[in-house]
């Protein structure tokens, strides 16, 4: 598919939940477990899954907000673990997050201005006395106008927020942008025009982005590819209009069938996924999905399946029934 920018391997984080007597760990949250991921230098990846899946912890682990316990992840071909903070600084500017909240992660004593001008200077590459002309820029580039430059973020709506948050994002020049739930907060509409602004800026910067979302259509709209996320794990990744017509695993195809038509007169039949996610302190043993899937035999509640890769599709899967299901036709 091309060059890889980012890369995971059997990538663990986990969170000391509860301590012995002796201060150590009794027991682990399993946030991320084993994700080996690959994202290409120009795509858009999406990642998608219920709430608590553990999907914002492995958007902030490949940015090193968070330190993994075990595995790796390399960027641009240089493994991030093992760095200090002064060893990482040169990358921070590269990789950048846009937040869910815009309201939370702006400062309210701040005007627009000094918000990008604090981003622009984190770039090595700025020219000191441009700091005006380039916030100009960044504001043009997120459909703002220069006006909006020296008003405070409770000036601004909440799709304007974004904007400014998008904006700040860009100020370093990055290559990789993790959107985290970004649009979730939005209305439809605004979430739309905001959907179209990160196509068109991945188009005309030439970014990478990793887009985490629990909804399949706002994934369908940017995204390349779609790996799915279940308890701390991949379960599967692929293409996203094969995801769409043909899901691999039980799970995405609950995904799926939970996603409404966007036509009135189409007939739909919505089937919710039965249980709930899995604790991820005491995850199930074998597949972590088969207490809730309806096809799931002996085999699945003692084996971990692993993440198969299917050459023909460039396809990945995690289960050890998916040759015998048949997931491929289309909803009515």
């Amino acid at each position: 598919m091309g060059e890889v920018l980012i890369r995971t391997q059997s990538l663990r984080t986990w969170f000391p939940k509860r301590k012995s007597l002796l201060g150590k760990p009794g027991a682990w949250l399993k946030a991320v477990d084993d994700v080996s991921l690959t994202i290409y230098r120009g795509e858009c990846l999406g990642l998608a899954g219920e709430s608590g899946c553990g999907k914002s912890t492995l958007g902030r682990t490949i940015l090193q907000l968070v330190k993994p316990r075990s595995g790796s992840v390399r960027f641009d071909g240089t493994a991030l673990r093992n760095l200090d903070f002064r060893q990482l600084q040169p990358f921070r500017p590269r990789m950048q997050m846009v937040f869910q909240d815009p309201r939370s992660s702006l400062n309210p004593k701040m005007t627009m201005l000094k918000i990008l001008a604090e981003a622009i200077r984190a770039n090595p590459d700025h020219d000191g006395d441009s700091i005006l002309d380039q916030a100009v820029e960044l504001a043009d580039m997120v459909d703002l106008r220069p006006e909006h430059l020296f008003r405070y973020p409770h000036e601004f709506s909440g799709g304007q927020q974004q904007r400014i948050c998008i904006a700040r994002a860009l100020a370093t020049c990055p290559d990789f942008i993790v959107f985290d739930e970004s649009t979730s907060a939005l209305d439809v509409s605004v979430q739309a025009q905001i959907l179209n602004l990160i196509k068109r800026l991945k188009q005309r910067l030439g970014l990478t982005y990793l887009f985490i979302s629990h909804d399949l259509n706002v994934l369908a709209q940017v995204c390349e590819r779609i790996a799915v996320m279940y308890a701390g794990q991949i379960v599967e990744i692929q293409e996203s209009g094969r995801l769409f017509s043909s899901p691999g695993h039980p799970y995405t195809r609950g995904l799926r069938d939970a996603v409404p038509i966007a036509d009135p007169e189409a007939k739909q039949t919505f089937v919710s996924i039965k249980g709930e996610v899995p604790s991820l302190v005491d995850p199930p043993a074998g597949c972590r999905f088969h207490p809730r899937c309806d096809f799931a035999d002996r085999l699945c509640a003692t084996r971990v399946p692993e993440l198969q890769r299917l050459e023909r599709h460039r396809s990945w899967i995690r289960c050890h029934r998916y040759r015998q299901l048949n997931f491929n036709q289309e909803r009515r």
